[in-house]
């Protein structure tokens, strides 16, 4: 089941950005996007469990959410950039300039996004009470990995995108 499901993931990224490169820059960062709930997880001395593989479940779509709109986004601030510019072609600084255009656009919704998340969490990450246990270790890896999934939809994705629309002899 699960390569199945990786498959149905692929082709449902692919249908959405219409390339491979796009697809995979998802899929790539998304271990990235990871890293914060298992770092908080260490941190807090929880080991892996059913519970804490839903939290990493949870935390997987909501980076592959922000990382497949900030694309968008930047997709969208190129476009733009191509319209103004009209029939001339697009240099390097001009995609860098629509890069960083379009991922300024996406830094209040990346942020409330991650505030959002980790402030629904925190009660259930320091209540008590029963069945605690487990929420916690469905919350902790949620609430870690908000930082590395900001930094990754507002730092890597950028210039993971800058990197391949101006890769030398690409058209």
């Amino acid at each position: 089941m699960v390569p199945l499901t990786l498959a149905v993931i692929l082709a449902i990224l692919y249908l959405n950005f219409r390339t491979l490169t796009g697809t995979f820059i998802i899929l790539l960062t998304l271990p990235l996007g990871l890293v914060g709930g298992v770092w908080l997880m260490y941190l807090l001395g929880y080991h892996m469990s059913v519970a804490a593989a839903i939290g990493f479940i949870a935390l997987g779509g909501v980076a592959v959410e922000i990382g497949v709109v900030m694309l968008l986004y930047l997709e969208r601030a190129l476009q733009h950039r191509r319209e103004a510019l009209g029939d001339t072609a697009l240099t390097p600084a001009d995609v860098r300039e629509a890069v960083v255009e379009g991922a300024l656009l996406r830094l209040r919704p990346v942020t409330m996004t991650k505030l959002a998340i980790i402030a629904a969490l925190l009660p259930i990450m320091f209540g008590g009470g029963a069945g605690s246990e487990a929420m916690q270790r469905i919350a902790a890896p949620l609430v870690g990995g908000m930082l590395s999934v900001a930094i990754l939809t507002l730092v890597v994705i950028p210039a993971a995108y800058l990197v391949w629309k101006t890769w030398p002899g690409r058209s």
